[in-house]
């Protein structure tokens, strides 16, 4: 990569919006293993637009809850600890994204096509032993967080690539590399650095292409998670091109991904959840 190109980079991820400290809190929160609920309450409770998005998912029709939930008290007893939490990270991923952008991409999409992801990562990593789900669950919502710096800061070029990549029926990452210098994945670790991710989730995101990538449960979790969403249409991240697993990610998952989509078994749910938190800002 030439010096002037990393400088864009860099300047591009540096334009990007830090995590609401909030967010930043709950994180910090999901680490401890001492935290109960109350202190998750605590902090939500003095953020006034995460509590109002958060009542508003809880109530939607989709849940069904038999009388209307009015305090993150009561949302944490009828959801659950980690749905919340996973929540309210979806919420902030949300509040950063562009509402348009000159590149013409789908945010919307992307946003279904992210939350679904993040869904199945969480939901493969429930049966390992060295993948935590709430980190893979945030691994997956943020995989793809790149493309967005490069539709907000680098439009014409990542026009460009999605062209080729629809055109061709070529990978996104590569078209990337030919239209840019570097793909979204490279950006996207950049960006959750700057963020202060731990560096296992920084090297997860760095690593979902290629047939040489690390060896390990979460990365194993979030590629197969992103490769099932996009066989499945669950959403449009900008890519259609589906890998196939790694003879390693082949082990650790089980089966192909063939064989790890019949195991997932019906995925309606994931979907219309994913579904309902995407709408979430309009």
């Amino acid at each position: 990569m030439s010096p002037e190109l990393s400088q864009r980079l860099a300047l591009a991820v540096d334009e990007m919006p830090a995590f609401p400290k909030s967010v930043q809190k709950i994180l910090e929160l999901t680490r401890d293993v001492d935290c109960t609920p109350k202190d998750l309450v605590q902090v939500i409770d003095k953020d006034p637009v995460l509590t109002v998005k958060i009542l508003k998912v809880v109530n939607s029709a989709y849940y069904s809850l038999p009388k209307q939930v009015t305090s993150i008290n009561h949302a944490v007893v009828f959801m659950g600890f980690n749905t919340i939490k996973n929540l309210a990270l979806g919420i902030a991923a949300i509040g950063m994204l562009p509402k348009s952008n000159a590149a013409g991409f789908d945010v919307q999409q992307y946003l279904l096509h992210s939350l679904a992801t993040a869904g199945i990562a969480k939901q493969l990593a429930s049966d390992l032993d060295n993948a935590d789900p709430m980190d893979c669950f945030i691994a997956g919502l943020l995989h793809d967080f790149g493309k967005v710096v490069f539709a907000q800061f680098m439009p014409d070029e990542f026009r460009h690539a999605l062209e080729i990549s629809q055109r061709d029926g070529t990978s996104l990452h590569e078209a990337l590399q030919e239209s840019i210098g570097a793909d979204h994945a490279l950006v996207g670790a950049m960006l959750v650095e700057k963020w202060r991710f731990s560096p296992h989730l920084v090297e997860a995101i760095r690593n979902q292409h290629g047939a040489e990538l690390k060896d390990s449960d979460m990365i194993a979790c979030v590629f197969a998670a992103n490769q099932i969403s996009k066989k499945l249409q669950f959403g449009f991240g900008g890519n259609t091109c589906i890998e196939e697993l790694t003879p390693a990610m082949t082990r650790r998952l089980g089966g192909n991904l063939d064989a790890v989509i019949a195991r997932l078994g019906d995925l309606t749910t994931l979907f219309e959840e994913a579904q309902i938190f995407s709408r979430l800002e309009g």
